[in-house]
């Protein structure tokens, strides 16, 4: 399968994900085998009200959303097996990139808040065809909040829009 590697300014421009649910503000930097990514928590994000009650906490499961997203990003840049790529049209591509797959592990060692910002890296640590497996970490003021490895793999299009392979070559 042949790779065609993309470079685009905006983060829109390599993943599907929109808002409420676009984690990654900012692309920081794109390498071979490595991104780094941004996000600035404002504080009015929908889930930070009951997360918790008072004391708004970044939820780690958000985290996690942040370094797959922010894998997705690398995959699209470096990784993608489409010549043609368009994340605006969802109908569009041959390929899901960057389908969550397995948590491998996750370690939540502090908290982000409100004002917060959160720098990201994310490392693939190994390739297997459509199978990428990860490891990241998320820092704010220059220490670790969260350190995971996780897998990511391409998956059909229709797969991921329910469309099953009966009724899509009738």
């Amino acid at each position: 399968m042949n790779l065609y590697q993309h470079t685009f300014e905006n983060v829109e421009d390599y993943l599907h994900h929109r808002s409420p649910y676009l984690m990654v503000d900012r692309i920081a930097k794109i390498e071979e085998s490595a991104v780094e990514t941004i996000k600035n928590i404002a504080g009015d994000e929908y889930f930070l009200a009951g997360h918790f009650p008072g004391a708004p906490i970044f939820p780690g499961a958000m985290m996690q959303e942040l370094t797959t997203q922010s894998a997705g990003i690398l995959i699209a840049a470096k990784y993608n097996p489409m010549r043609e790529f368009n994340t605006h049209d969802p109908f569009f591509n041959e390929y899901a990139l960057g389908v969550l797959v397995r948590v491998k592990r996750a370690k939540y060692i502090g908290f982000a808040r409100p004002s917060d910002t959160l720098h990201v890296r994310v490392e693939l640590t190994e390739r297997l065809n459509n199978v990428f497996d990860f490891s990241a970490t998320i820092q704010v003021d220059g220490r670790a909040i969260m350190k995971n490895a996780f897998q990511l793999t391409n998956v059909k299009s229709t797969l991921l829009q329910g469309v099953s392979q009966q009724s899509s070559s009738t």
